[in-house]
């Protein structure tokens, strides 16, 4: 009886094949849906925040399959676009007596 070198679960192919086909649909859609240097600036944020990315990736994704996004969006519309999703922050003020 022998027994596997490794003792990592063996990967489904369909599975990690379907994972990359999804991811090249979505980055089809977000070249289509974005300028350059739109593009650009998603990336940069996805280094940093990538949930923020994320968020966005999916908003814009699902905007563009509802057919709501003329045109291609510039750097500027996605400034506006990862403000108004950014939560707004709180902040504390101590009073001292």
């Amino acid at each position: 009886m022998s027994f596997p070198e490794s003792n990592d679960p063996p990967h489904d192919n369909n599975t990690e094949r379907a994972n990359h086909e999804m991811a090249a649909q979505k980055e089809q859609i977000l070249k289509q849906v974005l300028e350059p240097a739109a593009r650009m600036r998603l990336n940069n944020i996805k280094m940093v925040k990538p949930e923020l990315s994320d968020m966005v990736e999916q908003y814009l994704i699902g905007m563009a399959t509802q057919g709501k996004i003329p045109g291609r969006i510039n750097d500027e519309q996605l400034k506006q676009i990862l403000l108004s999703t950014q939560q707004p922050k709180r902040d504390f003020k101590i009073n001292r007596i």
